[in-house]
């Protein structure tokens, strides 16, 4: 069958390239290479498929992201297009492919390898004894003694237990 205006088919052999352009520029990753942002691209154009709604609206979007950059949304910049993105954000163009990317790019293992993330953990015991506190990337936390006026603590009641409340304590940490 032809391709109808609204195919994904009618915007051309570079459908997924264009449309993992603008996923990048959504969600920039220099670390992360060209394949996973194809497959969420292809993912989209699948899932999209069913529906021809869907499909128009894909079809449209790319159409008018290619409008806003001049004519190939592939030969701008990246902030360029981000630039242009942000003018469209709530569109359902934008929608469908903010919605769709989170599950596919942030499931695909490429990903995962690029960004440090190890997997899945309850086969391997959990993250508690796998590094779970290894935080080595975050700056040492401030911690200081509270040395103030004591501070007053509210134990709310119990249902059928006793009343309220008020302690007055010294804290042994910021609140």
């Amino acid at each position: 069958m032809p391709p109808t205006e609204y195919s994904a088919d009618a915007l051309g052999e570079n459908v997924t390239r264009r449309l993992a352009r603008a996923l990048r520029a959504v969600f920039p990753h220099d670390n992360v290479p060209d394949g996973p942002y194809e497959r969420s691209a292809e993912a989209i154009l699948s899932s999209v498929s069913a529906s021809p709604h869907q499909t128009a609206v894909i079809v449209e979007g790319l159409r008018g992201l290619d409008g806003l950059t001049g004519g190939d949304l592939t030969a701008v910049t990246a902030d360029e297009l981000s630039a242009v993105l942000l003018q469209i954000e709530r569109t359902e163009f934008f929608q469908i492919m903010l919605t769709n990317t989170v599950v596919t790019l942030y499931s695909d293992q490429e990903v995962w390898d690029a960004l440090g993330y190890e997997g899945f953990s309850s086969d391997k015991g959990g993250y508690v004894s796998r590094g779970f506190d290894d935080l080595d990337w975050l700056p040492e936390p401030r911690v200081e003694e509270y040395d103030g006026e004591p501070l007053t603590d509210y134990v709310p009641s119990i249902p059928g237990g006793t009343q309220p409340s008020f302690e007055t304590k010294k804290t042994g940490a910021a609140r």
